[in-house]
């Protein structure tokens, strides 16, 4: 897990900077169509999904098996006017969020990451999912949630290097 955390650190930080190098209009445009989220919408899409993971990476510690109920990405999204909000706070907050999530995952056990559970949800609320008869475990889910991150973040970039 070493080497995805030194990664995932990396990919913040880094990306922090890339994402600040974004004017307010252009973090405002919608990707696409008009349909897609803007690239606010996906930084905030993308602090819900810290809360709720950070949420994931405790319990799971307290806990014998990975159920976690999933939530309604599109309406948080809605309901919290990203859109709206100020760019550098959302990515300032996106930046110490994922920071503190790097020093949760950091702090757990190896026993702990690597147990086989047997009852998890990961079939129904993973990025890349498990099937429900294989056993999943905490690493997998952490590693997991790390892919879903880089996967938006390259969203927003590959859009902004396709605006210049």
């Amino acid at each position: 897990m070493k080497d995805a955390l030194e990664d995932f650190r990396g990919t913040v930080e880094g990306g922090a900077e890339r994402l600040l190098a974004l004017s307010e209009r252009e973090a405002r445009r919608r990707r696409g169509g008009g349909e897609d989220w803007s690239a606010k919408e996906i930084v905030g899409h993308l602090i819900d999904s810290a809360a709720n993971n950070h949420r994931r990476f405790v319990l799971a510690q307290l806990k014998d098996d990975l159920i976690f109920e999933g939530y309604a990405q599109e309406d948080w999204v809605r309901v919290q006017t990203y859109a709206d909000a100020p760019w550098a706070g959302l990515v300032e907050l996106w930046r110490a969020y994922n920071l503190h999530l790097a020093h949760v995952m950091a702090s757990a056990p190896e026993e702990t990451l690597k147990r086989a559970r047997a009852a998890h949800s990961l079939d129904r609320i993973a990025f890349h999912t498990v099937g429900a008869s294989q056993p999943a475990t905490l690493e997998y889910l952490m590693r997991d949630y790390i892919d879903h991150l880089k996967h938006h973040l390259a969203q927003i970039l590959t859009a902004k290097a396709g605006l210049n």
